[in-house]
């Protein structure tokens, strides 16, 4: 183990955990610096078998011994190992989770690779909620969606909170984010890929029933289910470009879920294309 030992909060070998409760910090740093955070024993392994290359731990003493194999499996790795009291004043709360890491983040998946083979392809819009995404993330890894495509305004997949919700499913889902929007879905659709847009619209199919053309959805060859902010849902736009508009029928005075919950709907609904 490579253990440093950590007694000042303003260390700047732990540059990368510092003040981790500002979100809006966070969001520009990590991008820009190549790095996200994995937090917890549970999610740092899975980032790891995903294949991904750790800069360093940071940890308290109690937690050595849970992590003892993967920290001896990376001896040129530092383990930043302190105080909790410590560890608090730089990362801004408690690790009561226990330890977290500094990951290298992966180079981007071009879009073209990422839907060459995939059957069922979740897309989303402008979603910012990070635990929205991290729940959408965690019902697709479930339920064998192939791939998930992200507008440009979307939160980012690997922010903090977005994995620890996803249990570190943003790490075997493979995503990428669009550029083009929403023309991409105009793409997907030359590509030969279905669209269904989940929107509240007088047009709407029911989801158990929809079709695309004469197709029911779960009977298509390949399917992009796009789906919107809670509040706004999908835009106009969004939901024009698609070749079919769908919802979740439901009772008791309610229009619509969450959107994490509308999104594990659907692709249990559309599970029969595996």
């Amino acid at each position: 183990m490579n253990i440093v030992r950590i007694t000042d909060p303003a260390d700047p070998r732990v540059h990368d955990y510092t003040g981790l409760t500002d979100a809006a910090l966070r969001r520009r740093r990590e991008p820009a610096e190549g790095l996200y955070i994995a937090e917890s024993s549970t999610v740092v392994r899975r980032a790891l078998a995903a294949g991904h290359r750790p800069r360093s731990f940071f940890l308290t003493d109690a937690w050595i011994p849970d992590l003892a194999d993967v920290l001896d499996a990376h001896p040129g790795v530092p383990a930043y190992v302190g105080d909790p009291v410590v560890l608090q004043a730089i990362t801004g709360f408690h690790l009561h989770r226990g330890a977290l890491a500094a990951m290298h983040r992966p180079a981007p998946v071009p879009v073209e690779r990422l839907v060459a083979g995939a059957r069922r392809i979740a897309v989303l819009e402008d979603i910012v909620d990070h635990t929205n995404l991290g729940a959408v993330f965690r019902s697709a890894a479930a339920l064998d969606v192939d791939a998930v495509l992200l507008s440009p305004r979307c939160a980012d997949p690997l922010y903090r909170r977005a994995v620890r919700v996803s249990m570190g499913t943003v790490f075997q889902v493979p995503w990428s984010r669009l550029t083009d929007w929403p023309g991409s879905l105009v793409t997907l659709r030359s590509a030969g890929i279905g669209t269904a847009a989940l929107a509240l619209s007088d047009a709407a199919q029911d989801l158990d029933v929809a079709v695309v053309g004469s197709t029911p959805l779960p009977a298509l060859d390949r399917l992009a289910l796009v789906l919107g902010t809670e509040g706004a849902g999908l835009s106009d736009a969004a939901i024009e470009a698609c070749d079919a508009v769908v919802r979740i029928p439901m009772s008791g005075g309610v229009d619509s879920l969450n959107v994490a919950s509308a999104a594990a709907v659907a692709f249990w609904h559309t599970r029969a294309m595996r």
